[in-house]
């Protein structure tokens, strides 16, 4: 790192979030299990493994077309840990921190998103804090949520392998574009819904067929599926190349994309998975992904080629082959 100070690029996701833990947050670390930078730590538990895992979400506007801050910050540590194999959560922890001013009304929304979301995860909220900060110290509501999840086998995202499929469990940048629309009141007309959600019952449901063939995971969040994939590549030392036609995206964020000058594939996504999965096995993976509510629009869009250690993600447009590279800064900060 060369600069003194944070900017927002630190935040985004991308190659400078990296440096950014990796030169200061890990500075002097040793353990491998945190050197990984997995989606969360796993832990020996008798003959099974314990994960665990935390995360901070500040989004604005607090509430979006399709969620809110509360439905967000359960799903996210719950699919932090799924994408570790880890779909059985134990339980939650769930840090408030309020601005002085803030609605009542508010937050027992907010609350009552909580504990909808928790429901459809099959866990709850176990214990938490509460912190209320002067008014212009906190914008509003910030939650930090902490989960633990068991599993038999821990899926790494560093796991691709060649000859794997990838696979993506439904459209990608609705959640993106639809807070976005949704902060500056563009009016964009469609149905631009976020996609948050939590995945640990869809991808129980994909490992509960093929388990030993998913090799890899990770939800496409900040950064999107191009900065997923280029941190995914990039750590398994391998190429991979996706089918621009086969990437889902919805008419309505495909449509909001084009007029914002977006590339949705950079556009974080609360409620998709990537997996990379055994090539003989895509088929049954993807079946038993349709069969479940929140994967009907799961595809396989593309393939890792080779071990050449540069982690080069390539997208085939039909007119050609060009490199997918992550931005530096996000283009829409603030959204998770």
């Amino acid at each position: 790192m060369t600069d003194d100070r944070v900017k927002l690029a630190h935040g985004a996701g991308g190659p400078a979030m990296r440096a950014l833990i990796r030169g200061v947050l890990l500075e002097g670390e040793t353990h491998a299990e945190t050197l990984a930078m997995d989606d969360g730590a796993a832990v020996p538990f008798g003959d099974r493994w314990l994960v665990f895992s935390s995360d901070a979400h500040v989004v604005q506007p607090i509430f979006f077309p399709g969620g809110d801050i509360g439905r967000l910050s359960v799903s996210g540590v719950v699919n932090d840990l799924a994408m570790m194999g880890a779909c059985d959560i134990l339980g939650l922890a769930s840090n408030v921190v309020l601005e002085e001013g803030f609605s009542l009304d508010s937050l027992r929304t907010i609350q009552s998103s909580v504990r909808a979301t928790c429901t459809e995860a099959g866990t709850r909220i176990l214990t938490g804090d509460t912190k209320v900060m002067r008014r212009g110290e906190v914008d509003g509501i910030v939650l930090s949520t902490a989960g633990v999840g068991i599993t038999d086998r821990v899926v790494r995202n560093a796991g691709l392998r060649p000859g794997d499929a990838i696979v993506v469990t439904g459209t990608v940048g609705d959640h993106g574009l639809a807070v976005l629309s949704a902060r500056n009141n563009l009016g964009l007309r469609g149905d631009l819904r976020s996609d948050v959600a939590p995945l640990n019952g869809l991808v129980r449901a994909a490992l509960a067929v093929a388990s030993d063939a998913v090799h890899a995971m990770k939800d496409p969040t900040r950064g999107g599926v191009t900065g997923a994939l280029v941190e995914m590549a990039e750590k398994a030392g391998v190429t991979v190349v996706l089918e621009e036609a086969s990437i889902p995206v919805s008419h309505a964020a495909r449509a909001a994309a084009e007029v914002l000058g977006i590339d949705p594939l950079l556009v974080a996504n609360e409620g998709k998975a990537l997996l990379a999965v055994a090539r003989d096995r895509v088929e049954v993976v993807l079946d038993a992904l349709h069969a479940h509510p929140l994967g009907h629009q799961a595809a396989c869009i593309g393939r890792v080629v080779e071990n050449t250690g540069s982690g080069a993600v390539l997208l085939e447009t039909g007119f050609g082959t060009r490199r997918l590279l992550e931005r530096d800064s996000d283009p829409l900060p603030r959204i998770c």
